[in-house]
């Protein structure tokens, strides 16, 4: 890999696992410097320490709106400036409504929608004034088709969607880009709560995409020439049918 990021400097949430530790692997590997961000401290510093000095632990629950004010000024201490934001953080709940467990429903929402608008919000102003500087949210297949058994994951990454597509017309003005990486079914402890059956059989088909192969995406739409905005890049298992 070459340094495409070299000089840069990004800020990942929900980083210290899945998608978001990839994803800080890849762009560390291309020559950024990267701010993983997660509520879990000792798996942030457990990575921190093997992706070495470029690696810059930072412990925030993004559920917390005190906490959240400190994100960036806590990024700004620590790396200077910020050129690439990855709003990662996210969990997931399926199933079907009736029977659901609508207290589940709402941290997911909080989580999912919430937390990543106020993120988002957080470094605005910083990328606003610089005039320059890249979003890139984690949304997912169900934010663009509406998958039948994840109902409340499905409308959460609608909204989120929804966000991505408004926000980038309006800070397009000022320099920024903002897309929305939306993958398939990824291995990640997000998926944890499957039947070990469906698990199964969906890695024996090829139903499943790597976290790797969602960071190389991301690398991707950061990489694009300036006056390109990829706006959302869809990745999908061979297999799926969706």
């Amino acid at each position: 890999m070459g340094q495409e990021l070299a000089g840069k400097v990004a800020a990942i949430t929900g980083a210290a696992s899945g998608i978001g530790l990839e994803c800080a692997r890849t762009m560390i590997a291309a020559g950024a410097r990267v701010v993983l961000v997660d509520r879990a401290e000792d798996a942030l510093n457990s990575v921190c320490s093997e992706l070495g000095d470029n690696a810059i632990p930072l412990r925030i629950d993004v559920t917390d709106a005190a906490a959240m004010a400190g994100l960036m000024p806590q990024v700004l201490e620590r790396a200077g400036r910020l050129d690439i934001f990855h709003a990662n953080a996210g969990t997931y709940v399926g199933g079907e409504v009736l029977g659901g467990d609508p207290d589940a429903w709402d941290r997911m929402l909080n989580l999912n929608v919430n937390a990543l608008f106020r993120s988002i919000h957080a470094v605005l102003p910083h990328m606003v004034e610089r005039k320059s500087g890249d979003i890139i949210v984690t949304s997912s297949i169900a934010g663009l088709v509406p998958v039948v058994w994840e109902p409340i994951y499905t409308a959460s990454k609608h909204a989120v969607q929804a966000f991505v597509h408004t926000v980038r017309r309006q800070v397009a003005k000022y320099g920024l880009r903002v897309g929305a990486v939306a993958p398939g079914p990824v291995v990640t402890a997000l998926i944890s709560d499957w039947p070990k059956e469906k698990l199964e059989a969906e890695m024996a088909a090829g139903g499943l995409i790597q976290p790797t192969e969602v960071a190389q995406a991301v690398l991707f739409m950061l990489t694009r020439p300036r006056n390109v905005t990829i706006r959302d890049l869809v990745i999908l298992p061979q297999s799926n049918d969706l």
